[in-house]
């Protein structure tokens, strides 16, 4: 599904462990990664200033990344310094990728303003899909494991839709980047629709099933047609609940999501959804920011 990532990783957070694993994330199709790692001024003194040791340090750690690079793949290292954001977006620019991996772990509130933060920001300002996964899962997992999880990391996807525009944009962009590869990594989708219980609780909701059901029979006959294996759902709940708990039995690999953080009105709605599921999901996030 993608072919240029960049692994941001603050070497705390997992994913330092991943410049082990370069021929795994091959695997997935990546061709071109780039680990990046921000390194804060050293502000001892009266003027900031580089602080060299830390950016040897990082570099040591990120350099394995370029020992076993299979044919076809290619593998850089940048340590920058700056505001994590900033610097990840250029070099995001920079490095013309297509995804970006970041790690987000939610530990307490505190933890979510010191670690979280930059996740949420990138939610705001990235143009291009950001993959956020769980800081907890890469480090606890075992060598084999973790190969088997980056060979897999696009292999099944849960796809909340509800036919709104973001969820119509992210089926496109789903379509796309299949019809773009030879031979697609991903192989199946669940589609599910909620009706939030919350909504019409005086009103009957099966005509609302009905249309719901009708509307996404349409879209996996789409996805289908793509030779991929697309179950198609629609569940009454809560939505961030209903979508993690029909994610419990399936293989799924990652949640995908849609958004345009930079509406004042979607600023309530989607992104609120999307905070909500990093916060309680353990599968990995992969959010397609909604770009017209």
């Amino acid at each position: 599904m993608f072919r240029r990532l960049l692994i941001a990783t603050n070497l705390a957070d997992g994913l330092q462990r991943l410049v082990n694993f370069v021929p795994s994330l091959a695997a997935a199709s990546i061709e071109h990664i780039t680990f990046l790692h921000c390194v804060p001024l050293n502000e001892a003194g009266a003027i900031p200033r580089l602080d060299t040791a830390k950016v040897e340090q990082a570099q040591k750690i990120l350099v394995a990344a370029q020992t076993a690079v299979p044919a076809g793949v290619t593998v850089e290292v940048k340590v920058e310094s700056g505001r994590p954001t900033d610097v990840i977006v250029k070099v995001a620019k920079e490095q013309q990728a297509d995804l970006l991996m970041v790690s987000y772990s939610l530990r307490n509130d505190l933890s979510e303003k010191l670690f979280g933060s930059t996740t949420i920001d990138l939610y705001r300002r990235t143009p291009i899909p950001l993959l956020s996964v769980r800081p907890q899962l890469i480090s606890t997992y075992t060598t084999e494991e973790l190969d088997l999880r980056l060979r897999h990391l696009f292999r099944h996807l849960m796809v909340p839709y509800d036919d709104t525009e973001a969820a119509q944009y992210l089926v496109a962009q789903v379509k796309q980047r299949v019809q773009q590869q030879a031979h697609s990594v991903l192989q199946a989708c669940n589609l599910l629709w909620i009706i939030d219980d919350c909504d019409r609780r005086d009103i009957p909701r099966e005509p609302f099933i009905q249309a719901a059901q009708t509307k996404l029979a349409s879209v996996q006959a789409e996805l289908a047609a793509l030779n991929l294996d697309v179950v198609a759902e629609v569940k009454s709940g809560t939505p961030v609940l209903a979508v993690i708990e029909a994610s419990l039995e399936p293989d799924i690999s990652a949640i995908a999501v849609c958004g345009n953080a930079r509406n004042s009105f979607l600023q309530k709605s989607i992104p609120s959804f999307t905070q909500s599921l990093l916060k309680h999901s353990w599968h990995p996030v992969l959010y397609f920011p909604l770009v017209k």
